[in-house]
C-alpha cells in the first residue's frame, strides 16, 4: 500500500432513487471524489448489511446488490462493477480483536455503499470491501472497534461509513418539497454541533437526549455508521461538511470528512 494519509469520511446517502436522480448532494460527492487522493482501496460500512457477528466481504469481484423493492426497473438495472481487496480484508481482521468471518460468496456491493460509489468514484476503479455492522453491539462498542481500523487511514485506505444521522421512513414525506420536521431538524442540528466541537459523548448516548433524538433513530442502524468517522478522528483534525439538509421531511442528508 502507498504511505498516504486518507481522510475519514460519513457520506448520508438518502434515496437509493439518487442513483437515477442526481441533486445537490449527489453533485457534493462527485466534487468530493474528485478532490480527494486517490485511495488504493476503500473500506466501506454501509447501514443495509447488519449481522450477527463481524463480517467483511472477501471476494475478488464482489455482485453488485439490489436490496430494495418497490422501486423502477433502472435502479435494478444499475451496476457497480468494482473489484474487491481480499488482502484489505485479511488486513481488517487482523487489526480487529472481534472475531471476523471472511464472506466470500453471499454479500457484495449493496445499495448504501453503490449509491454512493458511482458519484465518487463513476469508473468503479478502486477496490471496495465491505464491513458489516454487527447488531449486537452498542454505539459505544461501534466507536472503539472503529478505533482499531486508525493504521488503515496512514495506508492509503478511505475508511467510508454510509447512513442517515436522521433516518425514520414512518414519518416521510415523499412530496419533494417536504419542510422538514421539527424534530429532525433539531437532531440534525445537534448532531452537527457536536460533530463541530469535536465532543463526542453525547452521540454515542444518544438515547439520552431526548425525543428528537428517538424520533430520528428509531432502528440504530442508519446512525451507526457515522461513529465509525467519529471514532478514527486524530488530535488535531478538523471536520468539514460536504452537505446538509433534511430530505423528505425526516432523512438527514449530512455528509462530513474529517483530516
Amino acid at each position: 500500500m502507498n504511505k498516504h494519509r486518507q481522510p475519514t469520511v460519513f457520506i448520508g446517502h438518502g434515496s437509493p432513487m439518487y442513483a437515477l436522480e442526481p441533486n445537490r448532494h449527489t453533485d457534493a460527492w462527485a466534487a468530493l471524489g474528485k478532490r480527494l487522493h486517490k485511495p488504493d482501496a476503500i473500506l466501506l460500512i454501509s447501514a443495509h448489511w447488519l449481522t450477527r457477528g463481524v463480517w467483511l466481504t472477501a471476494m475478488q469481484q464482489p455482485k453488485t446488490i439490489h436490496d430494495f423493492g418497490g422501486f423502477p426497473e433502472a435502479l435494478f438495472q444499475i451496476q457497480y462493477p468494482t473489484p474487491g481487496s481480499p488482502a484489505l480484508a485479511q488486513r481488517v481482521q487482523s487489526l480487529l480483536t472481534q472475531a471476523v468471518v471472511l464472506e466470500e460468496h453471499e454479500w457484495g456491493i449493496d445499495h448504501g455503499a453503490w449509491s454512493v460509489l458511482r458519484y465518487l468514484y463513476p469508473n468503479a476503479d478502486v477496490p471496495v470491501v465491505q464491513l458489516s455492522l454487527d447488531g449486537s453491539l452498542s454505539a459505544k462498542e461501534h466507536y472503539a472497534l472503529a478505533k482499531q481500523l486508525a493504521p488503515l487511514r496512514d495506508d492509503n485506505i478511505l475508511i467510508l461509513g454510509s447512513g442517515n444521522i436522521v433516518h425514520n421512513l414512518r414519518l416521510i414525506d415523499w412530496d419533494p418539497d417536504a419542510e422538514p420536521l421539527p424534530w429532525a431538524a433539531e437532531f440534525n442540528q445537534f448532531f452537527m454541533s457536536q460533530l463541530l466541537a469535536n465532543q463526542h459523548s453525547h452521540l454515542l448516548e444518544w438515547q439520552g437526549v431526548g425525543d428528537a433524538a428517538r424520533l430520528s433513530i428509531p432502528t440504530p442502524e442508519h446512525y451507526w455508521p457515522a461513529l465509525y468517522p467519529l471514532a478514527l478522528q486524530g488530535g488535531g483534525e478538523q471536520v468539514e461538511i460536504i452537505t446538509n439538509g433534511i430530505e423528505m421531511g425526516s432523512i438527514s442528508m449530512l455528509s462530513f470528512l474529517i483530516r
